[in-house]
């Protein structure tokens, strides 16, 4: 288990969004998966294209047809981007005015489930929901129409870091 916080990335009217940082991380989920691409000759491209998209939804909000289905049914995984790309960031979306940003990387298999990499950020999404579900019925934790106000500020998540963490650098 490792201790991670909850960070403001944007606040506008329509849109709420946040990205998860483990305390022993100097970047947060979402400057991880920004930084393994931003320099790279294929894939950034598709990168510009999910930080422009992210910048929409800041500002119109995140809706529901923005995103690709991923996860299970019971939770609300999604991942950007929806146009044709091989490049997948995976996302919360809590409400159409809420969004947890997550990690992501090049999706080569048909699903994230037969990549142990992605599916790492996947669970770790999972099981941040689960957690936040927990707190929130603790009262630990307040969800409002657009933020996510937490008491003590961290939470203890499943570690999935460390297993995706070796495979992220291939």
């Amino acid at each position: 288990m490792n201790e991670i916080d909850l960070v403001l990335v944007s606040e506008t009217d329509n849109c709420t969004i946040y990205t998860l940082k483990f305390q022993d991380e100097s970047q947060t989920e979402f400057e991880r998966f920004y930084s393994k691409f931003k320099d790279d000759a294929v894939y950034s491209p598709d990168l510009m294209h999910i930080v422009a998209f992210i910048n929409k939804i800041a500002q119109n909000g995140a809706f529901e047809r923005l995103f690709r289905p991923e996860g299970k049914m019971t939770d609300h995984v999604v991942a950007l981007p929806v146009i044709n790309s091989k490049l997948r960031l995976y996302c919360l979306r809590l409400s159409d005015k809420l969004l947890i940003l997550g990690n992501g990387g090049i999706k080569n298999s048909r699903t994230y489930n037969e990549d142990n990499t992605l599916r790492g950020y996947v669970i770790t999404l999972q099981n941040f929901e689960r957690l936040l579900k927990e707190e929130q019925q603790k009262g630990l934790v307040t969800i409002t129409e657009k933020t996510i106000d937490i008491n003590d500020g961290i939470h203890k998540v499943a570690d999935n870091k460390s297993e995706t963490s070796n495979n992220s650098e291939q």
